[in-house]
């Protein structure tokens, strides 16, 4: 048994540390208040486990102050960083993660709560405890506070005196020791005693043992990471251990390191680092794709740098060998040749590379596919920037001298100067689809997608396309062609527009099709790859629905959760086939390494749901009910239950209309279905449990409009939804100033202005 002031002291010390094979610190806020909480009412919150071992055994997080014996944390890091993040003020020396998960703690002497500040509720309020300054500066300083209440005073300083205990309290530890322990051995403790924590990965236990032997490994490879991400493309870490390990083995499994001594890992690891490094040149200068949303099938690369390594020099041969190269990398990526089963398919490519090169590796992939390489028109009938087709159109853009329809240059870096970054621009606008009913899938295809200058986006703005394209192509002849879109000016009308999308995938599928011919056969070899990175920026400012979900992800982010990929494509593993292009996916779960795969899906009538969840996703199809899966998961997570006291229903007379309120509700919803083709399943749900008032409230203090204000708006209907009854004169002493005023600006901001 140790105390818990003990293993702080040994922290402060550098004694106890975290192996190099740790993944870094991943609780969330919920999970804090809930140690706290469990630790203050004396439930039981479980053992550590630690490895006893000499220097050079283990290679270790934060830098050890001695030479002795150091103790490694295998299970138990969260909850002792926690504790220590609280207790001290500040992160420990092994920290690795958001320390603002146990920054600003709270306690509430009179009902025994925890909570993180939050300032209306606790500024000039001395019943909110700061709990770090508790620790650190005594219980004495805390007195004088509660002066003015000195019946309460006994009380109080019972209860902090209660907390400040903690530091007696008693951890159980197990220990694994002695010469025999080598890191291969704790590993495999570890990940069997860790089941419920943060999960290693193969390429974690892999990288574990390189750096037993080498203590820089992890590090200089995050230098790398960092470099890429910094040129714009973001890798992982398994990512680039992947590369390293088809350089240093040739094969595809992260076991095949165990051979390999530390000095040839370092050298494999600088070679993998520069052949990639030139991938990425090619890729961005000679096809134009310079930056990671772009980037198509990265599982592609460890395959390149196998047989860059073969190659003489670790180069393309010449500008044929590249362009062939190029062309397997763009046709694996599209039909999805890494989706799933990544080692077996690896192995396959890196023998084929070894025996037969790129002409191999081509044949190899035609085969596969049944000999269809073919890119036909309806494979641009996606929709989002997240669909596999969607950097295609940015790469025609690049290469083949698409021009802006306002200047009438070609969209190249060298030729904008100043100008030089792009924006995505919807050739039929938004607001024009939607008001002709068109459904958010047409709205958002590929088809309807070009890239023109920040300039001339603002000058075309919401404009027709029957007046703009006929002044684009005036002024400067031949631009709609250079952006594939059809001459024939009977397609630029509105009622015509699911005409012109398939007119103009044609024209996509064929300019593709010739350029990727090109590739394969070199005849464009003479092109110079001198394309310079271009800046892309989306601007979605007409989209609730964009809106919607980007709020979601930051206030996930700010509650201690994962950033997600937003128009992300889920692949079905075994065929490869697009299973749904996400609008958030979670793909190590909503805490890295902790629970399933989480998808958001808000287009369900065109994803494959079943087979999603077949394959082991958690799928959600409204924010509303991931939201609310998040809610009931950090209750449970801060021991705490679900408490609408905040949002209750207003007694006396500011409640005389809450019965008239309830049959609006009931209402707009049956209105929504009927008039407007939105089911709002959930809504429903909430009117059930929570009645009209609480979730009126709770859609108005919620951190993203909800699924129905995003669905109405898309349907034109804002005057169906909360907001819009929130405000009716005959409604507003139902609710605070404050409420009123998030609902008229909600509405305001999306273009429905009501009265004062």
């Amino acid at each position: 048994m140790a105390k818990l002031s003990v293993l702080l002291h040994e922290i402060d010390n550098g004694t106890i540390l975290l192996p190099e094979f740790q993944r870094g610190y991943v609780w969330n806020r919920d999970q804090v208040r809930g140690l706290m909480r469990s630790l203050y009412r004396g439930y039981p919150v479980g053992g550590l486990l630690l490895w006893e071992t000499e220097p050079d055994q283990a290679s270790i997080r934060g830098g050890a102050t001695d030479g002795g014996v150091r103790r490694l944390l295998l299970d138990g890091q969260q909850r002792i960083t926690s504790l220590y993040g609280v207790m001290r003020g500040h992160a420990p020396a092994f920290f690795e993660g958001d320390a603002s998960a146990f920054t600003g703690l709270r306690f509430n002497v009179e009902d025994e709560n925890f909570e993180f500040y939050a300032p209306a509720k606790m500024r000039d309020d001395p019943r909110w405890v700061d709990v770090t300054l508790l620790f650190t500066e005594g219980l004495d300083s805390f007195i004088q506070d509660f002066s003015t209440v000195p019946d309460k005073l006994v009380i109080y300083i019972k209860r902090l005196n209660r907390l400040t205990q903690l530091l007696d309290l008693e951890f159980h530890e197990e220990k694994i020791a002695g010469p025999d322990k080598d890191v291969e051995v704790v590993v495999d403790i570890f990940n069997r005693v860790n089941s419920g924590g943060t999960a290693l990965s193969k390429g974690d236990l892999a990288l574990a043992k390189i750096c037993a032997h080498w203590s820089p490994a992890r590090q200089v490879m995050r230098d790398h990471l960092k470099r890429w991400k910094n040129a714009g493309f973001d890798f992982s870490l398994d990512w680039l251990l992947r590369n390293a390990t088809a350089v240093a083995t040739g094969r595809a499994v992260f076991t095949a390191l165990d051979t390999v001594s530390a000095a040839d890992f370092e050298v494999a690891l600088a070679k993998s680092a520069g052949y990639v490094g030139n991938f990425l040149d090619a890729v961005s200068g000679r096809l134009g794709l310079d930056h990671d949303q772009v980037l198509m099938g990265r599982y592609a690369v460890p395959v390149i740098s196998r047989l860059l390594h073969l190659s003489p020099g670790g180069k393309f041969a010449d500008a044929v060998h590249r362009d062939k190269v190029l062309f397997w990398y763009v046709q694996s990526a599209l039909w999805g040749r890494f989706a799933g089963s990544t080692e077996t398919v690896l192995a396959q490519d890196y023998e084929i590379a070894k025996d037969a090169g790129i002409d191999g590796l081509i044949a190899s992939l035609e085969r596969w596919r049944g000999g269809n390489l073919e890119i036909r028109p309806h494979d641009f009938e996606a929709s989002t920037r997240g669909s596999r087709f969607y950097p295609l159109l940015y790469m025609l853009t690049r290469v083949k001298g698409a021009r802006d329809l306002g200047s009438g240059l070609e969209l190249r870096a060298e030729m904008l100067g100043k100008h030089a970054s792009l924006q995505v621009h919807h050739i039929f606008p938004k607001a024009l689809l939607y008001k002709a009913k068109y459904e958010r899938d047409q709205v958002n295809a590929i088809a309807n997608f070009c890239f023109l200058t920040q300039d001339t986006n603002l000058v075309i703005g919401k404009r027709d396309p029957q007046e703009y394209f006929a002044e684009a192509e005036e002024k400067h002849p031949g631009v709609l062609a250079s952006q594939w879109i059809p001459a024939d000016p009977d397609l630029w009308r509105v009622e015509r527009y699911p005409d012109f999308l398939a007119a103009r995938r044609e024209l996509l599928a064929q300019a593709v099709q010739s350029f990727l011919t090109e590739l394969r056969n070199g005849t464009s070899a003479a092109v110079p790859a001198d394309l310079q990175p271009v800046a892309v920026v989306t601007v979605e400012q007409d989209d609730v629905r964009v809106t919607q979900v980007k709020a979601m992800a930051a206030e996930l982010v700010r509650l201690g959760y994962t950033e997600p990929a937003l128009d992300s494509e889920i692949a079905d593993p075994v065929t490869g086939r697009a299973l749904a292009v996400a609008e958030a996916f979670w793909p190590d779960g909503l805490q890295a390494g902790q629970g399933k795969p989480v998808v958001l899906e808000l287009d369900p009538d065109v994803a494959d749901l079943p087979r999603l969840e077949e394959l082991g996703y958690e799928v959600f199809t409204s924010v509303d009910a991931l939201l609310g899966y998040v809610a009931r998961r950090n209750e449970n997570a801060a021991g705490t239950a679900a408490n609408d006291g905040e949002f209750a229903e207003q007694d006396g007379p500011a409640a005389v209309g809450a019965s008239e309120f309830d049959q609006a509700m009931r209402s707009i919803y049956d209105r929504a279905r009927g008039e407007a083709n939105y089911h709002a399943t959930y809504f429903l749900s909430m009117l059930a449990e929570h009645g009209s008032l609480v979730t009126a409230r709770r859609l108005l203090h919620a951190p993203t409009v909800s699924d129905g204000f995003a669905a109405l708006w898309e349907r034109g209907r804002l005057d169906l939804t909360v907001e819009a009854l929130v405000v009716q004169p005959r409604f507003v002493d139902l609710f605070t100033p404050a409420e009123v005023e998030i609902a008229r600006h909600r509405l305001g901001q999306f273009g429905y202005h009501t009265d004062r």
